[in-house]
This record gives C-alpha cells, structure tokens and sequence, in this order.
C-alpha cells in the first residue's frame, strides 16, 4: 500500500479543526501528515492501519496519533456495496503541535503534554473510562467556536495526560518509513497554494497545473477528495480569512471584500452570508456582544 503525503492544515485553513465526519464508508487513504490527530469512531466496523499495525475496529474505538504516523481505516466489504444504509461516523480532532509554541513545551506545567505527545509517536488506544470521559467532551467540542476550541483541546490533553491505566501503545516503536515508500499528495502544494495567495484571482488552470493534472482531471480528483469544488473550496477559504479580520480588525466591509479577493462588495456580502448565515455586519455585531 503506497503512502501519501499531506498536510491537514493547509487544506482545512485552521491550526485546530474538528470535523464530523459521516461517509457510506471511510474514504482516505493510507496517509501520514505532520499534525497530531485524535480520532473517536462513533459508528461502522472494520480494519485499521497505524503503522506496522493492523487491527480491528468497530463503534467506541478511539486513538491518539502523533505526527507523520501512516494511517487509514478499512471499512468491511459490507460497506463498500451500500447494503442496510451503514454509515461509517467519526469526530475527528487535527492540531498542529507548533501552534503552543516552544515557550509552552519548556513550561513545567507542560511536562505531561511533552510526555503525551512523545508516546504518541507510536499511536495510543485510548481505552475505559478515559474513552468515555473524552467522547463526551469530543461531542461538546463539534460546537464549540473561537477560543472555546482551544479550551476544550487543553481539556482533552490533560484528561490524556493525566491518565496512567487507559493507554496502550498501537506500536512498539516509532514508525519510520523508507523515503522511497511515499507519494506526495498531489493538491498538498494546491491547498498550501491558495492559503497564501486567496487575496488575488486564482483560475482554474492555474492550480491544475499546480497539480501536474488537465483541468478536467484536477476538478474530478477534487471533487472527489473534497466533496466540492474548487471553487466553493476557494470561497470557504477567503470567508474564513474575512470572518478573521471582521474579528480582529476594524476595517471595513469593503476593505474587507478586497482584501479577501472579491472585486464587488455585493459578491462578497451574497458568499458571506451563504457560508455563515449572516451578513458581515450581522456576523460582527454577534462577535461584539
């Protein structure tokens, strides 16, 4: 099985994401990426791949992964031939360890973090009541915004941290795959891409070619990896970064739009609204209160 290479936080747009995800069956491939990730299955059944390790899963399965360690999970054939509607349901938490930065991890508060996160390096089966007491605050965390994420991340961290029994090592030792055991995903440079460059105009040929791929190919393999296109993936980027700047910023709606890519405000305020729910007037008074 080949590995890709990726990065989540380029996609995603966000050094903290969690996603709910719900699928006829799980649909990533056997990948690594730099972020740490804490996955709890809530729903389906079949086999996962950490590492050099295989083993089943079903409902309840919970694990801690560090950075860079190979995974996927396989759901059973009877998945794959859309019979009884299954469904594959899981939480899924991304952070890149960078965003504490090195002054946190040189904390002695910080100890058991540091400590967390070297074990993690082998991918951790969070079991028992620890399993318990984390589903419940990952379904806390899926409508949590802002600040409150990061709250209830360091609530999840410490609750792992702290325990001593709930933990099995998935890997006997640190994964370390041979440099000729991979490929790099191919939209990593075109998600990396558009974070940095959102605020001007971005065609369609552009970012294929950015992908070595036709523009009819390019659109087929993101939709399929996205569930969207490229240009709805486009306009969720630039909304994201004008709710950022309606936040932290008191520049106008206007300057805003511009900023963000949009040659008319009227373009803007209509895509705004159609992604968050609100005008950016509306969304910035709500913020203010």
């Amino acid at each position: 099985m080949k590995l890709e290479r990726t990065q989540i936080s380029s996609y995603l747009n966000n050094a903290i994401s969690v996603l709910v995800r719900e699928e006829s069956f799980f649909q990533a491939p056997f990948h690594s990426h730099p972020e740490l990730e804490l996955v709890y299955v809530k729903e389906s059944f079949g086999k996962r791949i950490i590492g050099n390790s295989v083993d089943n899963f079903e409902a309840g399965d919970m694990v801690f992964l560090g950075s860079d360690i190979p995974h996927v999970w396989l759901n059973d054939e009877i998945y794959y031939h859309n019979i009884n509607k299954l469904k594959a349901k899981a939480i899924v938490v991304y952070f890149n360890k960078d965003i504490f930065g090195p002054a946190f991890y040189e904390l002695k508060e910080a100890q058991k973090i540091n400590s967390l996160f070297e074990k993690a390096k082998k991918g951790l089966s969070i079991k028992g009541k620890t399993n318990k007491l984390i589903a419940e605050k990952l379904e806390q965390l899926v409508i949590k915004q802002d600040f409150e994420v990061i709250i209830g991340l360091f609530e999840i961290l410490s609750l792992l941290s702290a325990t001593t029994t709930d933990l099995d090592f998935i890997n006997s030792e640190t994964y370390t795959p041979s440099n000729d055991s991979f490929k790099k995903d191919r939209l990593s440079d075109v998600y990396q891409y558009i974070k940095d460059n959102y605020k001007k105009e971005i065609s369609l040929d552009e970012v294929a070619q950015i992908a070595n791929l036709t523009p009819t190919s390019f659109c087929r393999m993101f939709k399929s990896r996205t569930k969207k296109n490229f240009i709805e993936y486009l306009n969720e980027i630039r909304i994201s970064n004008a709710c950022k700047q309606l936040i932290e910023t008191d520049m106008s709606v206007s300057e805003i739009a511009y900023e963000c890519g949009y040659k008319t405000v009227s373009n803007f305020n209509k895509l705004f609204k159609k992604n968050t729910g609100n005008t950016p007037k509306e969304y910035k008074n709500k913020i203010a209160r």
